[in-house]
């Protein structure tokens, strides 16, 4: 007899089991199946889904984006009326920070002052745009750039930026503002916003470190963030994921809220009790809950 998943999860990091075991948890809760696709799996579930011996609720693919022969998953449960969350070509649009940028600013959101730069390989010899509108020091970034990867801080002078934007030759670059962050009683006022299926969970972060803390209801109402929430469900529109985390700083001096950083996905889904920098514990099983839920009624595509 054919079997249901009401989700099917596939992940290849090491460092997905523990959350992992939190969703799992929250479907045997709901008494829905999840099956867990890793790479020595995937031929076999790609297999009984064509054959039609496995049929899927939900897909949420944490793989193809170190992986590209789990390209095919979604395809497959695509093809046969799954819902795919964060599905690939949605994400391969919010990972483009040029393209996010000038899309938030159309739909009102506030971003650093930003000059976008063509690629390398295209215009080698770009002339110097005018920098002083950012301010100095400064920061460049590719468009396509993950975790931190050839962002550049502290610079100076535009003979740095046609050095630099050599490392990723085929990527386009931004050059930003630095964003000063006002400063409250409990710490600077820059913040890590996860958005999970229509929830927003915002936590205070350590710019330096890298740490969470939660973002008490007191607090919110406290210090006037509730335009946080606001921020991640504008974004959730523009970019049209169903997971993703973004960072936000209220700026020193005008109060503005500045998306500093645009769109974050994958989600690091590690727990706060296992790793530092991690997500708090508590977080990620609120995210466990709403994915399960997804699960148990899933959305038209």
């Amino acid at each position: 007899m054919p079997q249901h998943a009401h989700l099917v999860v596939a992940w290849n990091w090491e460092y997905d089991a523990d959350w992992l075991s939190l969703l799992d948890a929250a479907c045997r809760a709901r008494g829905l199946t999840l099956i867990q696709v890793k790479p020595d799996t995937l031929a076999d579930t790609l297999a009984r889904i064509r054959s039609g011996d496995l049929s899927v609720g939900v897909l949420l693919d944490r793989a193809w984006d170190v992986d590209e022969t789990f390209y095919s998953l979604a395809d497959e449960c695509l093809a046969r009326g799954a819902r795919i969350l964060n599905h690939r070509p949605l994400a391969l649009r919010a990972w483009d920070k040029a393209t996010m940028h000038l899309e938030f600013i159309s739909a009102g959101l506030h971003t650093p002052h930003t000059i976008v730069l063509q690629p390398f390989a295209e215009k080698p010899d770009l002339p110097p745009p005018n920098l002083t509108p950012l301010g100095n020091p400064f920061i460049l970034k590719p468009a396509l750039g993950g975790g931190g990867a050839g962002v550049t801080r502290d610079l100076t002078a535009w003979a740095q930026v046609s050095q630099l934007r050599q490392e990723f030759p085929t990527d386009k670059y931004l050059v930003q503002a630095v964003v000063m962050s006002r400063l409250t009683e409990s710490g600077p006022a820059w913040f890590r916003v996860v958005y999970a299926l229509g929830k927003v969970l915002p936590f205070w972060w350590d710019v330096q470190s890298h740490v969470y803390r939660p973002l008490t209801t007191p607090e919110e109402s406290r210090f006037g963030l509730a335009p946080l929430r606001d921020i991640a469900r504008t974004i959730a529109r523009v970019c049209r994921l169903d997971l993703f985390s973004t960072e936000v700083a209220q700026r020193d001096g005008d109060g503005q809220f500045v998306s500093v950083d645009y769109v974050n996905d994958p989600i690091d889904l590690r727990l706060q009790s296992k790793a530092g920098d991690g997500v708090p514990d508590e977080a990620v099983r609120c995210m466990a809950d709403f994915i399960a839920e997804c699960a148990t009624t899933p959305m038209d595509q």
